[in-house]
């Protein structure tokens, strides 16, 4: 945005108009506030907590996400460039700020004192004030005096940050848009901007790339649609890029006076890269956090702590039995099918209880959990650490386990072999997905998963096996594979999700290959894809380094249909030019729709497969290591995709997200 020529008096007076009601659009209530309607005034106010009498302040800390969004969009910051951000802002402020004549709190850690403002320099971003008559000081150090207060001030020219003042509330109105524009100073440089934009140039404007994927992720937090866990880990990146940041400025910095070749200066220049390099690996980790679609495609990889009881200290199995109520029909039902289906030779504990959460936290090592008919909610996370079975007696829709209250995780996995069988879970107010394993084999089987926001999410080194159930509504993908786990999908339906399935990046080198098998499933009716394949924007140009190698490669075998004589090996020029699109769909002309989409995922997934493969070769070649063990060059990846049906996929079948 090129600096605007002076306006006449009467279009001025326009643009200041069209800012005020820009600025005050829509400002909504808040439950601090005063409860009185303030003439004059369309904000609100509040009285500062405390033992000093402070005057009532205006409330603007509550505006919602699309009024910060229109305001630093339209009327500060537009399309500047990160190093533009400060020009910008102090043009705005020099439109819509009353350059003195109103009072503030100056906010700080220490202390709060009353202050008034006798000048802006909107250059500098700060307020010139003196100490407002009477003088109002509280301090959380009991020897911070008036005395104290005034050499602080003269220390700093009596020049205070505009941030760090809460305007005095004033029910004329006059001060209005002074507290909104300073409370959107306050929040950019608090929850904005980071110390290292102003040296990140790019092509995007500097809004688009930051300021609304940050803004984005702020409100996201504040409603509760993010993991717990996910925010410390970015508070801990912030932090760490903080401090990594400020130790390069200061080797920078020591660098710039230091004239000598010494050795000190060479350390001091491999210390530098060194930062330089951690700097940027942290940014991207922020990156990715902050982007609302990276952040779910690439997921967050929690580390469950829940601890495995193992078995029972006396070695007994106990059978638990949740009922909200027991009738002797049902227990002579329980006693015939179940619990005694033959004489037994040896007594079982049996447990009731009321709902199935304390009979999961009761359980150990090889416990069988009977949900009987009923609809039972919970209000807490199922974290199962241990082989137990957990079974519904009836159909899935007569035994629905529902989950209501804020939080993370539904269902999460640890165990080394779970079994869950005929239940309905039902997710609701979720964060993370409703099934999550994150070690060991979960089998399910002839269950109902109404999601909330992703459905099941099978992480590194995890082996997840699913059979004849459903799964609808997840906002994210349906089920989520990670590299280096173990799929296994059997007449399944998955449908009304924003994609059905969606296969993580394995393509880097610490990741494993993942092995998985999808067969007789039923796709449809999902916003997206059926199937999705995440990989990186590089791929495509690694392909011509592997085609340049096609003759040192094995084919892969690959089973692409029902019929045994239809599975032949694949070549790897045929398999990349699939990947790049450059080859027709590697099926008859008289296969099916359905049946199509089971050759394209094989073929894709067998190409990046060998693209690793053949990036792991340049490695080694590149180490020196000019042979290598066959099983170690081709990582084979099993693939059985056969008789998945896809219907009515907003995309289609099958699609990769680039990144």
């Amino acid at each position: 945005m090129a600096p605007e020529p002076e306006l006449p008096g009467w279009a001025a007076e326009e643009e200041l108009e069209r800012l005020e009601k820009g600025l005050f659009e829509n400002e909504d209530s808040c439950s601090d506030c005063s409860d009185h309607a303030k003439p004059g005034s369309s904000l609100q106010s509040f009285v500062p907590e405390g033992k000093t009498h402070f005057p009532e302040m205006f409330q603007t800390s509550q505006l919602l996400f699309y009024e910060r969004f229109r305001a630093y969009q339209d009327y500060i910051l537009a399309d500047c460039k990160a190093s533009e951000v400060k020009e910008f802002t102090a043009e705005f402020l020099e439109k819509v700020l009353e350059p003195s004549g109103w009072r503030a709190v100056w906010h700080t850690n220490v202390f709060e004192v009353l202050v008034e403002v006798t000048d802006v320099d909107f250059t500098a971003l700060k307020a010139v004030v003196r100490l407002a008559d009477p003088y109002l000081c509280e301090s959380q150090v009991s020897a911070f005096t008036l005395e104290c207060m005034k050499e602080l001030l003269d220390l700093k020219e009596y020049r205070l940050p505009l941030q760090e003042l809460w305007v005095v509330f004033d029910d004329s109105g006059l001060f209005d848009q002074t507290a909104l524009a300073i409370e959107h100073v306050r929040f950019f440089y608090q929850n904005i901007w980071r110390s290292w934009d102003e040296e990140e140039e790019d092509e995007y404007d500097y809004f688009v790339r930051c300021v609304e994927p940050r803004l984005r992720l702020h409100y996201d937090i504040l409603e509760d649609r993010v993991p717990s866990g996910l925010i410390v880990d970015y508070q801990n990146l912030l932090t760490q890029c903080e401090e990594s940041y400020r130790k390069f400025l200061n080797l920078r910095s020591s660098l710039s006076n230091c004239n000598s070749d010494s050795e000190q200066e060479n350390i001091s220049m491999v210390e530098g890269l060194k930062l330089y390099s951690e700097i940027e690996q942290l940014k991207q980790k922020l990156k990715l956090i902050e982007n609302p679609l990276l952040r779910y495609v690439f997921g967050y990889q929690k580390n469950s702590n829940i601890q495995a009881k193992g078995i029972r200290p006396n070695g007994q199995k106990v059978t638990h039995v949740v009922s909200s109520t027991m009738t002797t029909g049902l227990l002579q039902s329980l006693l015939r099918d179940r619990l005694c289906p033959e004489p037994c030779k040896e007594e079982t504990e049996i447990q009731f209880h009321s709902d199935p959460l304390s009979a999961i936290n009761a359980c150990y090592e090889g416990d069988t959990v009977i949900v009987c008919p009923g609809h039972y909610v919970v209000h807490g996370a199922f974290s199962i650490a241990d082989s137990i079975e957990l079974e519904g007696y009836g159909l899935p829709d007569d035994i629905v386990i529902e989950k209501r209250g804020k939080g993370d995780t539904f269902v999460d996995c640890t165990g080394a072999d779970i079994k869950i069988s005929s239940i309905k879970f039902v997710q609701h107010d979720a964060v993370e997905g409703i099934l999550i394993i994150h070690r060991g084999k979960t089998t399910l089987e002839n269950c109902v998963l109404q999601c909330e926001t992703t459905g099941v999410t099978v992480r590194t080194s995890a082996e997840f096996l699913m059979k004849n159930s459903d799964l609808y509504g997840a906002k994210g993908a349906g089920v989520e594979i990670y590299p280096g786990s173990k799929c296994t999908l059997s007449d399944n339906g998955i449908h009304h999700c924003k994609e059905g399935i969606l296969i993580k990046d394995f393509l880097d080198e610490h990741y494993d290959i993942p092995k998985i098998s999808m067969v007789n499933n039923v796709i449809h009716n999902n916003e997206g894809y059926g199937v999705v394949l995440v990989k990186p924007t590089i791929f495509s140009d690694l392909q011509e380094d592997a085609q340049d190698e096609t003759e040192e490669n094995k084919a892969l075998k690959v089973q692409t249909s029902g019929e045994a004589d239809e599975a032949g090996r694949v070549d790897l020029e045929e398999l990349i030019q699939c990947a790049t699109g450059k080859m027709e769909l590697y099926a008859r002309a008289e296969l099916s729709e359905q049946v199509e989409g089971n050759c394209e995922i094989v073929n894709e997934l067998v190409a990046a497969s060998t693209q690793k493969g053949q990036m792991k070769k340049k490695r080694l070649s590149e180490l020196g290591i000019t042979q290598a063990d066959d099983n170690l060059m081709s990582q084979e990846m099993f693939v059985s995709i056969v008789g998945n049906q896809f219907k009515w996929n907003g995309k289609g079948s099958f699609g990769t997200f680039l990144f």
